[in-house]
């Protein structure tokens, strides 16, 4: 679908505006998944019949959509409109040749790829996904976890249910998100967000620009029921981001640009 340049201008006035480019931001964050209006507002702390002009104008631009399922409205972001805005901006810079511009991962030489997964409490799922991926990805990755608000120490449920499956737990707590942020922060390549909460908050640009996705998970810990069924909930989230690693470890870094990198990144979250 090649894109209508005649639009660009309206695109830009609609992002120009502080509380529309929240509103887009946030979108992005959850993106290919599209969010429910009510979490927008909770998340931003918007009133609705604000957050309404504002998607509004933005449905108005085609760099979002809406779609309904039964009684529920969706908002979603056209990331094909998103992508055509941003080649139709870069264009002159990259003189026609986007390759300049998008480019495939840096080479990593000695360093493994480094990785950060975000949630609130980094107890039970970003915690799971540093010690899978610290595992399978035998060296060519070195994961971090962190949480925007962090427990003060791993569930309990997470920990054994770690060592059932071999991993080691002894390095492993719960830390604060502005560990890895400012001056002397690692530079990451990808950072993933396992819940919504963390996903719905603004978080400072991260060092490396790296590569993000979301890949929310509903969280083990606030599972109810018998002790059987509270075990099955930490145990399916364990299997789901399991299964998300391994085929991203699997995947070829070095030979796919940034733009396709990315869509098979987001794709991961339906696995």
């Amino acid at each position: 679908m090649s894109y209508d340049t005649s639009t660009a201008p309206q695109a830009f006035a609609a992002l120009g505006h502080p509380g529309r480019l929240s509103v887009f931001r946030l979108l992005m964050r959850f993106a290919p998944r599209p969010v429910r209006p009510t979490e927008i507002a909770e998340a931003l702390e918007m009133k609705p019949n604000t957050l309404s002009g504002y998607l509004s104008d933005l449905l108005q631009t085609g760099l979002i959509t809406a779609t309904r399922e039964g009684r529920s409205l969706f908002y979603g972001v056209d990331m094909a409109q998103c992508d055509g805005l941003v080649s139709y901006l870069v264009n002159d810079c990259c003189r026609g040749r986007p390759e300049m511009c998008l480019s495939a991962l840096p080479e990593r030489e000695t360093r493994p790829y480094r990785v950060l997964f975000l949630c609130s409490g980094n107890s039970a799922r970003s915690i799971m996904a540093e010690a899978l991926l610290n595992e399978l990805g035998a060296g060519r990755f070195e994961a971090f976890s962190a949480g925007t608000r962090p427990s003060a120490e791993i569930n309990p449920q997470t920990r054994a249910l770690l060592e059932r499956h071999g991993h080691l737990t002894a390095g492993l707590h719960p830390k604060d998100v502005t560990e890895f942020q400012g001056e002397g922060a690692p530079a990451f390549d990808f950072t993933f967000t396992v819940c919504d909460l963390a996903a719905s908050e603004d978080c400072a640009p991260w060092i490396g620009q790296p590569l993000s996705a979301h890949w929310g998970l509903p969280d083990p810990v606030k599972a109810t029921g018998s002790e059987a069924e509270r075990a099955l909930a930490f145990a399916q989230t364990y299997d789901a981001l399991r299964r998300r690693i391994e085929v991203f470890t699997a995947l070829p870094l070095e030979k796919l640009d940034r733009l396709s990198l990315q869509k098979q990144i987001d794709d991961l979250s339906d696995i």
